[in-house]
Parts: structure tokens; sequence; C-alpha cells
């Protein structure tokens, strides 16, 4: 994993509906958005839900359709030949292609077939032992969502990748709600796990709007995940949480900006690019009044503007009290000259 741009995933997840020439037209925004990877969801239903499993709350509440668990997995899943083509579309248009696997032959399809750099794994796994296990022993870099989970099932996940064979893991945030609210975002537990584990943190969004995202970035995030869809108005679970085409354009362009606002070394110290400003905006000492040689400067003499040509307002101090060497005019600056020096 690299450490030192944040990786932007464009999760297209389920929003092809089931169709491949949709999840091509994802592909396509994704890549010309600039994200780093596109990523799918690959799962083979009978190999991941019972048939009688009910829909989650926000599943019934954005889908709309009057379908179980099971049908509605089914009318989204994707072959593992249409997956290939989605891969070599992905290739073609220069995006790297991820996709989550939900089930043992997935990871095998996607790992050995398919060849991915490296693995994504849902927050809904983390206390799958098993799966765990075997998604270590494909020796890849690994991300694991931390969605519904706390600090102890999280070390046990980690331990379970690392102790097996992972190359590293990456943690990313989550609050599993679609769309989750605000107040339940929780950003900070990023800083928790970073010094927890200290590993790379990142954020899956699943707020509405790409302010939360860019704020994860700020705060230290290297990996961020958020889903897309060509149209919010569309069927679907995820369709509604989702952002537009034209907020992907703008996430990927403001975690840019954030980036080049975050380099540098942390030392507080004026830049190269400031010392013309500064030569304009400081002030210098200025005379308020004409005074003849021999007279004492008082504070009241004298008054703060700019630009600095003389002494400057930091040097107040030393010029108070001293008499003048020579006759000065209203508006006059101060020199280091002007004054006397017992």
């Amino acid at each position: 994993m690299k450490e030192n741009n944040v990786i932007i995933i464009a999760e297209a997840g389920v929003n092809h509906n089931g169709d491949i020439k949709l999840a091509k037209k994802l592909v396509d925004i994704a890549a010309e958005s600039g994200a780093d990877y596109v990523k799918f969801q690959t799962w083979i239903t009978e190999d991941i839900v019972d048939y009688n499993a009910p829909k989650a709350e926000y599943q019934l509440l954005n889908d709309g359709e009057e379908t179980n668990q099971f049908e509605m997995l089914k009318n989204l899943e994707l072959s593992f030949i249409e997956f290939k083509e989605i891969k070599k579309h992905c290739e073609s248009q220069n995006i790297k292609f991820l996709s989550t696997p939900d089930d043992e032959t997935s990871l095998n399809f996607l790992c050995d077939e398919l060849k991915m750099d490296l693995i994504k794994i849902g927050s809904g796994e983390i206390n799958n032992i098993q799966f765990l296990r075997k998604v270590a022993k494909k020796n890849l870099d690994v991300i694991l969502s931390t969605g519904m989970s706390g600090l102890g099932e999280i070390e046990a996940a980690l331990n379970e990748l690392l102790n097996n064979g992972a190359k590293s893991v990456s943690l990313l945030h989550c609050t599993s709600n679609y769309p989750a609210k605000l107040e339940t975002v929780n950003l900070k537990a990023m800083h928790t796990m970073r010094n927890a584990f200290k590993t790379i943190v990142g954020y899956s969004d699943h707020t509405e709007g790409i302010s939360i995202s860019i704020a994860a970035v700020a705060l230290g995030a290297k990996i961020i995940e958020k889903h897309f869809t060509i149209d919010k108005n569309m069927k679907g679970p995820d369709h509604k949480a989702s952002m537009s085409p034209i907020e992907l354009f703008e996430l990927v362009k403001e975690i840019r900006n954030v980036e080049k606002a975050l380099t540098g070394s942390g030392k507080k110290e004026m830049q190269q690019v400031e010392v013309e400003t500064k030569k304009i905006v400081t002030k210098g000492l200025y005379l308020k009044q004409d005074i003849c040689q021999g007279e004492i400067i008082y504070e009241t003499n004298i008054i703060a503007k700019r630009p600095l040509i003389g002494l400057s307002v930091k040097d107040i101090d030393m010029c108070v009290g001293k008499r003048i060497n020579k006759n000065k005019n209203k508006g006059d600056f101060i020199t280091l000259s002007d004054l006397y020096f017992d």
C-alpha cells in the first residue's frame, strides 16, 4: 500500500443493478473522475445468504422492491464471466479493478484468476475467522472495513490476517448505515485505530455528500471509499446513499487539493512565497508630527504604517525615549541612524 497519496476507491458496489452495461458505464465514470480504483462486490448468492433472510432496514427503505434479501442479491449478482469482462474494461480505461469477495469461491476467482493486487473485505466479515484465514493465505495487501465493531473485534481480525499470511492490513473506519447520519460518524475513531494498531487507516464513507470524506483526509485518512451511482433515483439498495457522478468528480478534486495542503514538514516558518508579501504588509515606524533635532521621541509621536522601510513596529521599545539626531517631518519613516545612542 502506498503511504503518501490518498487512495480513492470509487465504490460502484451493486449500483449496476445486475446489468453489465451499467457496470461498464460506472467504470467509465470512475476512470474519468481520476479515482484510483473502481470497486464492485462479488458473491454467489446461495453461498452467502439463507433464502428466507430478511432485508436490512436500509434495504427495505431504499430498494423499492417486494423481495427478500436472497431475491434482492440474486437480482444484483453478476457472473464470473461478466466480471472478467468488467476487469478488461477497467484496463482499457486505465483504472484499477477491485471487488469485495463475500464467499470463498469468489475470493479464489478474484485473486487467482483476475489477479487483484489487493483484497477489500467488508465489515460484515470482521468476525468470520474462517474466511479471514483464507483471505490471509492469498498473501496480498488487505483493506478491512470496521463498521459495527469495537477495538477488540478489530484486533482479533487483524491478528488473524497478519498471522496467516496477509502482507499488510489497512483499516477503514465506517458507520454501517446507508446513509449514515452525521452524528454517528465519529471520525476521531480513526486516530484511536491508528494509535492502537500502528497501521494505515482510512474511511469508508456512507454519509450524504462529500464533506465528511474531505474532513477524513484532513484528519489523516489514507484511503477513502465511497459509493457512487449514475442516478440516485434508480431502484436498488445503495443508490440513495451514493454520490452522483458530479459529486464523485468533485470529491476526487477536493481530496487532491487537501493532499497538497497537507504537504510540508509541519514546521511553522515563513514560506518563500510569503517573503515579498511580508515586505508590503509589515508596518514600520513613522512620525505623526514634525520633530526637531534633539527632541525626545515619545510613543505619541509615532504611528505604525505600511510599508516597512526603516525601523519595524517590533523596534518600538528601542525607539521610544531616544532623541532624534536630525530634523524630520511628519510622515517620515524612522531609521536607526536617526537616533542618538548615549
